[in-house]
């Protein structure tokens, strides 16, 4: 009866006991994330309950097992398992206690601040935190389970001597792995390019998506995604409408005749911006920029809080200018001109030229010959 009861009041009274404790310790968190409701931390670390239920399990029968006399053959196997377990959710809660703070540390910053692009910033650094401390915890962790082997043990001092000779050939082996690695962690800290940045890379203009340590995406207007790796920020020169601000002018181009009434068309630009919702009103401006022998062409200058605003507000421009010229003054649009051209003075209605016009000297009529 001894040998059932034994290895039955070791196990179950580890389950029990780490559900009951499991169990207060969410309660207790619930309690306070309620009262404390200007701060998410205490609803964040409840997302850590089942790997520290996991690691409490664990640790109860890893430390209770050698008295439960079960599986006695067995014992250093599944004492060596319940290391291995215990280690990788310890790992496992130390990523979600992590991630809790970062997070709340982050949701407290937005709050006070409110400027977009540091935001965004911040949010991109916090990102590239949490992977960063996920690979060195998940390293350390695979490393700790390593050495709970003893042949890993024994092989560690060689691995240690030839780890000189191995980090050199990794390093040539993954260079471009490292060059974007070490771009990641620039990206991140230099405040090149954030999540939210509005960019144009290789004449593509999008919105960043993602930022990982290796890679970045780019969301285009059509909804596509462009993945470059990060080392193309940091070697090559790309556009950040986002930087500094993201308020932007922006230009729309027409080509009208030279009869058209620029007054008139400055009148009815202010017209269309102050009915357009997008237009911030910091701007807007008509001028003629360029001639041609058949047209002129005229900048309209508008402005936008934002690159998305811009795009609304130079379309309804666009659409608008060309709809009013279209009805009230058809005759300012780009034509082709077909009347008959006027002739030179003197010239012969055929359109050639008479012979005194050639250089030549007509001689008198003999009435006139002395």
């Amino acid at each position: 009866m001894e040998n059932v009861l034994r290895p039955l009041t070791v196990v179950g009274g580890s389950v029990v006991l780490t559900l009951v404790i499991g169990w207060a310790v969410d309660r207790l968190m619930r309690r306070i994330d309620d009262q404390h409701s200007e701060t998410p931390l205490w609803g964040l670390l409840r997302r850590g309950r089942i790997p520290f239920q996991l690691v409490l399990c664990t640790a109860l029968l890893r430390g209770s097992y050698d008295q439960s006399g079960l599986f006695p053959s067995h014992s250093t196997g599944i004492g060596r398992a319940l290391t291995l377990v215990l280690i990788g959710s310890a790992a496992w809660l130390v990523i979600r206690t992590t991630a809790a703070i970062v997070e709340t540390s982050y949701v407290r910053y937005a709050s006070t601040h409110r400027d977009p692009a540091r935001v965004r910033r911040v949010r991109t650094q916090v990102t590239l935190i949490m992977r960063v401390v996920s690979a060195i915890v998940g390293v350390v962790a695979v490393a700790t389970m390593l050495l709970t082997f003893p042949a890993m043990r024994a092989a560690g001092a060689s691995l240690l001597a030839s780890a000189g000779v191995l980090g050199i050939v990794a390093g040539i082996a993954a260079q471009s792995t490292l060059s974007n690695l070490f771009a990641g962690l620039q990206i991140a800290f230099g405040d090149m390019v954030r999540l939210g940045d509005v960019v144009v890379v290789e004449g593509e203009w999008g919105t960043v998506d993602e930022i990982t340590l290796t890679f970045l995406t780019v969301r285009t207007w059509d909804e596509r995604r462009i993945t470059m790796p990060v080392s193309y920020f940091t070697s090559k020169p790309f556009e950040n409408w986002s930087r500094g601000g993201a308020q932007m002018t922006g230009t729309v181009f027409l080509h009208i005749d030279h009869s058209a009434p620029l007054p008139e068309m400055r009148e009815r630009l202010r017209d269309i911006l102050r009915e357009c919702p997008a237009w911030d009103g910091r701007h807007y401006d008509l001028t003629v920029t360029d001639s041609t022998p058949t047209t002129m062409e005229i900048r309209a200058l508008v402005t936008a809080k934002d690159p998305d605003d811009l795009w609304t507000v130079r379309v309804a421009v666009r659409e608008q200018l060309i709809r009013w010229l279209t009805e009230h003054h058809p005759y300012a649009l780009p034509r082709v001109n077909t009347a008959d051209a006027i002739l030179p003075p003197g010239s012969l209605p055929d359109g050639s030229v008479p012979r005194t016009n050639r250089g030549r000297i007509h001689a008198p009529p003999r009435s006139e010959r002395g």
